[in-house]
């Protein structure tokens, strides 16, 4: 792998395997794959027991990847959807002299594609960025259960209507944002929506991208956010090494970045935030 070019990728994996249940921790994830669905949905909508027993029952398959393999191809199309379970993933452009932007950021509980068969238009293609665990859920299946049972809808519509806030966030980002202001505001979404999935430990969390990553996401160059990451540090707002974010003071970070996560439908998980920000105000 070490010798391919920085975004030469694979095809597609086509093999899948039984999933099994996954231990869950007080604060981690859920225990079943379909779990961390529910509980992505659940920050939507209240949800009960057998709707999330139905949403568990949608996960029967999974894929194991490495970095840089793709779930799906610009062009191609698919008859599922794939849903994040570890490990991260994007969506991107590709220009043809190798330019590259990110589009979208996919991490655990996301659901990477359009869940009814009548929107498979095979136009992304999305790849992995680390080694990922993908469940592979048929378009079909969400048919009777959008029918039947009009919360799990109704979370799947305000769950894409949230992706339609950040792709909005991101345009923003890139157009008006200073370099300093877009990653921080960047810094600040990741940590919701990771939160919001129980992949945060107080104010600490995994940051699924590499500086070249973070670099095609935000229109800079490598250069640039290396140096931009560097201020962030001495400004003491965060503290990154490899790839573990420490947010030393979230107000302040939220305050350079004018962050207003409105658009992220996540109030629980914003509360659960300010009172980690009390909790350790010396980090």
């Amino acid at each position: 792998m070490d010798t391919l070019p920085r975004y030469a990728v694979s095809p597609p994996r086509p093999g899948t395997s039984a999933l099994g249940a996954r231990r869950a921790g007080p604060d981690g994830p859920p225990e079943t794959p379909g779990g961390l669905l529910a509980r992505k949905l659940g920050n939507f909508v209240d949800l009960s027991d057998q709707e999330r027993e139905v949403l568990d029952d949608l996960v029967r398959q999974n894929r194991q990847y490495g970095p840089r393999e793709h779930l799906s191809l610009e062009n191609g199309h698919s008859r599922s959807v794939n849903l994040m379970l570890e490990g991260s993933a994007c969506r991107y452009k590709i220009l043809p002299d190798g330019r590259r932007q990110i589009l979208t950021l996919f991490i655990p509980g996301d659901l990477c594609g359009r869940c009814l068969p009548d929107l498979d238009l095979g136009d992304e293609s999305v790849v992995t960025l680390t080694a990922a665990t993908v469940a592979v859920i048929p378009r079909q299946a969400f048919v009777p259960i959008v029918e039947s049972y009009p919360r799990i809808a109704r979370a799947l519509a305000w769950n894409a209507l949230v992706e339609e806030g950040v792709h909005r966030e991101w345009i923003v980002n890139i157009g008006q944002r200073t370099g300093y202001e877009r990653i921080a505001h960047l810094f600040c979404e990741l940590f919701h929506r990771l939160s919001a999935v129980g992949l945060t430990q107080g104010l600490r969390c995994e940051l699924p991208l590499t500086q070249g990553e973070l670099a095609d996401a935000l229109g800079l160059s490598a250069v640039h956010i290396n140096r931009t990451v560097q201020q962030l540090r001495s400004d003491g707002l965060i503290c990154l090494r490899g790839r573990e974010l420490t947010i030393l003071d979230f107000p302040a970070l939220q305050s350079a970045a004018m962050f207003d996560g409105q658009y992220l439908h996540l109030s629980q998980v914003a509360r659960r935030i300010e009172t980690a920000a009390r909790s350790y105000p010396d980090l």
